[in-house]
């Protein structure tokens, strides 16, 4: 209980720190956008970049790990979407990012500091893979989805063109991709580029934070509270559920491991999906309230399955 408060109060009290300078109007009207443009631009694709280019790629293609993670991320992914249709019906990208807000886990934020000090240093490992997970292929969904309905009235071959440049213009899958080439090619980092990525990477998780609690400020939390409850009931809990019955009763793994895809399952919705949407200007409401409240409720939660798996 200890760890994990220690983890999550500060995460929350960015994001109040935010809400209360956009309150009192500290920073100007515009101060959201503007600073989550700078994590979308620049932070995030210098992490993504430093981040994947120090994690050698025969290290990220655990099987075990990638089943079990993976397989609660899809069925819950899987589940999101087809009640979306039909309970809470939208356009396409909206449906997309309902998806992301109930499967991408704040595994880089929340996710490493918490298998750190549970497992100690064998718990990074995880953390970094399933933060790679998150990162490329589920905010690369994401970024096709919203793309795909962007250019809907197009012919076929338009949509798919149009899709493809969308996701080669996106900074965020450039960065990733160029992380991951760098690695496969062995090429050490030189040591002032590793740097000027790691300072700047470092500015993306409390800077997107300090921009939800900015964009909540004036916003009411109450509208839409019957699909925030869901997307909220389907991170914390759901996607932990799948992923305990794949890692614990389907695979054979290591019980670290296994617990390890657990805990980055059961995390709370991470503030990419804030980033995301707020850069789309699609869904940014509820994917901010189901940032927060998830966050809130995730001290719970988490508890509970740390009991429950035995950790601490």
């Amino acid at each position: 209980m200890g760890a994990i408060v220690t983890v999550i109060l500060p995460v929350f009290g960015i994001m109040l720190v935010g809400y209360l300078a956009g309150r009192f109007r500290l920073l100007g009207d515009a101060s959201s956008e503007a600073l989550n443009g700078f994590v979308y631009y620049i932070s995030l694709p210098a992490l993504f970049f430093v981040s994947l280019a120090q994690v050698p790629v025969g290290e990220v293609f655990n099987g075990p790990f990638l089943a079990a993670f993976g397989g609660g991320l899809l069925g819950t992914f899987g589940v999101a979407l087809l009640v979306g249709v039909f309970i809470f019906p939208n356009r396409l990208a909206a449906l997309g990012l309902h998806g992301l807000c109930a499967v991408f886990s704040n595994t880089g934020y929340l996710g490493i500091p918490l298998l750190l000090i549970t497992f100690g240093e064998i718990g990074k490992l995880p953390g970094i893979i399933s933060t790679v997970i998150m990162g490329t292929v589920v905010m690369g969904l994401g970024i096709v989805l919203i793309e795909t309905d962007l250019s809907q009235g197009r012919g076929p071959l338009k949509i798919l063109a149009s899709v493809g440049k969308g996701v080669a213009k996106s900074p965020l899958i450039l960065s990733a991709g160029a992380g991951l080439l760098v690695s496969a090619l062995g090429v050490p980092l030189p040591g002032p580029l590793a740097t000027f990525s790691d300072i700047l990477g470092a500015a993306a998780s409390p800077c997107a934070l300090f921009a939800i609690g900015l964009f909540l400020a004036g916003q009411s939390v109450t509208t839409g509270l019957v699909e925030i409850s869901w997307l909220v009931t389907l991170k914390l809990i759901l996607q932990p559920a799948i992923t305990w019955w794949l890692a614990f009763g389907v695979m054979s793994m290591d019980p670290t491991w296994a617990a390890a895809a657990v805990v980055q399952a059961a995390l709370p919705t991470g503030a990419l999906v804030f980033v995301l949407a707020q850069q789309y200007g699609i869904f940014v409401h509820r994917a901010t309230a189901t940032i927060m409240v998830s966050t809130v409720l995730s001290v719970i939660t988490l508890s509970l399955l740390f009991a429950f798996l035995g950790l601490g």
